[in-house]
């Protein structure tokens, strides 16, 4: 069993910056591929970027391309999303998945692992 654990968020001013941090448990942690999605008050759990298992090909959003940033440290089992230009329609609690086949994947249903995540909120 792979345990994913989020870190990172917080309360931020719109504009502001913050960078979510995901540490996994497995040791085949470079094998896997790697997403983020999140869930805003009263909708559903949407998708926001991912990022395959050898950190080379990435895939945002629409929502967040240009302020958002997905990346993965093979070497420290680690996932990161930098969030730029954050607005308060980002407010949302952010989770992170691992993904065992390796490749990007947009759909929840392709993620086998997932974290607790955690809470960002943008003030305006």
């Amino acid at each position: 069993q792979v345990q994913l654990v989020e870190s990172g968020g917080g309360l931020v001013q719109a504009g502001g910056s913050l960078r979510l941090s995901c540490a996994a448990s497995a040791r085949t942690f470079r094998t896997y591929a790697m997403g983020w999605f999140r869930r805003a008050p009263g909708k559903e759990r949407e998708f926001v970027a991912a990022i395959d298992w050898s950190g080379s090909n990435t895939y945002h959003a629409d929502s967040v391309k240009g302020r958002f940033t997905i990346s993965k440290d093979n070497a420290k089992n680690t996932a990161y999303l930098q969030m730029n230009s954050l607005k308060p329609e980002d407010t949302a609690v952010y989770y992170c998945a691992a993904d065992r086949r390796g490749a990007i994947a947009t759909q929840i249903w392709s993620y086998d692992y997932w974290g607790q995540g955690t809470q960002v909120t943008v003030s305006s």
